[in-house]
């Protein structure tokens, strides 16, 4: 099993606050990384530094085997992009006032028009999101939440990516739509698309993870198969303080 993106040692420094302390994680190809934790904990500064939004003070970031981050080897965050990284962020990052195909062109480097773009994809996305295909021609911001978070990944995905970084998609969504998510991911999963997901929707990440890495005061404190953690209700408390059980 190959680690298609490693972190060794990583620090992260906001102006004055110190907020990855040393962050050790693989993420191996093929496979859906679970990064887990309570609010606060590091998760989404790992995922912005990562995309090198923002810098490692200390430590490396190495993908495919090439350094991207880090004192003496920081890539800027469109040259990350480039190497075949897509970042889906809590906040979407869609464009409320350009219609979803606009959107999707946007995140069609390749593509200039409609036309342009690879009808064989635009089916399968179409496929594992009937709603954009409905709303095609509607803007963005005029779509619901659940919509909007399918906008984003479809975004993500709609050029094959190396690796998919995505914060907490189904942040605040219906219980219909965090099903279609799922399903969603499912499909990529079957693909081995290499994803690291943060969420906090502990039975979606029981349902996808392949591994864990489980995030506490900037550190990754546990790493490990997510079904080990999924069977080990005492590991679970103590280091997350809830139990899996107890959503099912």
């Amino acid at each position: 099993m190959t680690d298609l993106l490693v972190l060794q040692g990583v620090h992260t420094h906001i102006g004055a606050y110190h907020i990855l302390h040393g962050v050790e994680l693989a993420v191996p190809e093929g496979q859906v990384t679970m990064l887990l934790g309570r609010n606060g904990a590091g998760k989404t500064t790992t995922l912005r530094t990562i995309m090198g939004l923002w810098a490692a003070s200390q430590g490396s970031l190495r993908f495919q085997g090439r350094q991207i981050g880090g004192p003496g080897g920081q890539l800027a965050t469109p040259d990350i992009a480039q190497r075949g990284i897509a970042y889906v962020p809590e906040s979407m990052g869609i464009f409320a006032d350009l219609t979803v195909k606009e959107n999707l062109l946007l995140a069609a480097r390749a593509a200039r028009r409609e036309e342009d773009l690879d009808k064989a994809r635009l089916d399968w996305l179409f496929g594992l999101f009937p709603a954009l295909h409905k709303f095609w021609l509607y803007p963005a911001g005029k779509l619901s939440g659940g919509q909007k978070q399918m906008l984003a990944v479809a975004r993500a995905i709609i050029e094959p990516r190396a690796l998919l970084l995505i914060d907490e998609p189904s942040k605040g969504l219906a219980p219909a739509i965090i099903n279609n998510l799922v399903a969603a991911f499912s499909e990529l999963k079957r693909q081995r698309t290499t994803i690291l997901l943060v969420e906090q929707n502990f039975m979606m990440a029981k349902a996808l993870g392949d591994r864990v890495a489980v995030m506490d005061d900037g550190r990754v404190v546990h790493a490990g198969p997510m079904a080990e953690l999924a069977e080990d209700e005492a590991l679970q408390h103590k280091l997350l303080g809830l139990s899996l059980g107890a959503h099912q």
